[in-house]
């Protein structure tokens, strides 16, 4: 038994606390800041890697289930975006997760939230940012926010969602925050699909074909490697996008940029690269990425 944390019997369910005050009074007991794990639940096996990966940094874990408005425009998927907080209580505590934070939004907002988080423009305006305005300011907001409620010694947070985790780490360092960030790698199913909760928006056929976007990332990057002394980039990415698009797929982006601020590539032979992608697949928008080790 982790001292402080179990302190009501397990049954089918992780404990939870849907208030920021009983959260707080649950680290308090603890004794020791928590690692933490921000979701938005309806949670698959890449969620629950992230849990696995803050265990290993020792000590309790904490994780929370919000859907956050902030993050999308109106025409997004927010009402519909799924929730499943009994289902993704189980699969916490199966996880070993000791502490579940399910705030509803009047916790989060009791009133308008006039004051929000407004990231470097450079690194949140493009690519998600340019197509999702405002997205990384919802983001950045309701992760302080979070971050002020439990209260971490560090966080995780997935590679899959790669501009978020760039934004992050760039708030949490330019605001001192006392955590650290880590990343986890992204989980994917057999056929390549990196793991998402809106994969269940795919209708079979959309399913099948949704593996093909991970697959033009990877010949890209093959390409990458092949044409290292040319580096046509712009070249590369227009094929890319045109390969998706003859597929059926409605690509948003696929960009070349580098992995440590997101600035397209200068054409070194040691830049460490990441090729990034957005696309619809029916009435569903996927994204992926990979990163290019010279």
């Amino acid at each position: 038994m982790r001292r402080g944390w179990r302190v009501v019997p397990w049954t089918t369910d992780v404990r939870t606390v849907h208030t920021i005050a009983a959260l707080r009074a649950a680290v308090i007991a603890g004794g020791r800041a928590p690692a933490f794990v921000p979701t938005m639940g309806n949670l698959h096996a890449g969620h629950l890697a992230l849990v696995h990966q803050a265990r290993l940094a020792g000590g309790p874990v904490v994780a929370s289930i919000f859907v956050n408005r902030l993050q999308f425009a109106p025409h997004e998927d927010f009402d519909s975006y799924p929730r499943t907080l009994e289902h993704d209580a189980v699969l916490l505590r199966e996880a070993g997760c000791d502490l579940l934070f399910a705030p509803d939004e009047t916790e989060l907002y009791p009133e308008p939230q006039r004051v929000t988080v407004h990231p470097d423009p450079a690194l949140a305006d493009v690519l998600e940012g340019a197509f999702r305005p405002g997205f990384f300011i919802g983001v950045c907001t309701v992760v302080l926010k979070l971050f002020n409620a439990v209260q971490p010694r560090l966080a995780v947070f997935g590679k899959k969602d790669y501009q978020q985790l760039m934004v992050v780490r760039q708030m949490v360092r330019q605001l001192a925050l006392p955590l650290q960030v880590l990343g986890g790698e992204t989980a994917r199913a057999d056929d390549g699909l990196a793991l998402s909760s809106r994969n269940g928006y795919l209708s079979a056929a959309e399913r099948a074909e949704a593996p093909a976007l991970a697959k033009t990332l990877r010949a890209l990057a093959v390409a990458v490697a092949v044409q290292s002394g040319r580096r046509d980039f712009a070249a590369l990415e227009a094929d890319a996008l045109a390969t998706l698009t003859r597929r059926g797929w409605v690509p948003d982006y696929v960009a070349l940029r580098r992995q440590t601020d997101l600035a397209p590539p200068q054409g070194g032979a040691d830049e460490a690269l990441v090729v990034l992608a957005a696309a619809r697949l029916g009435r569903t928008r996927l994204i992926d990425n990979l990163e290019i080790t010279p």
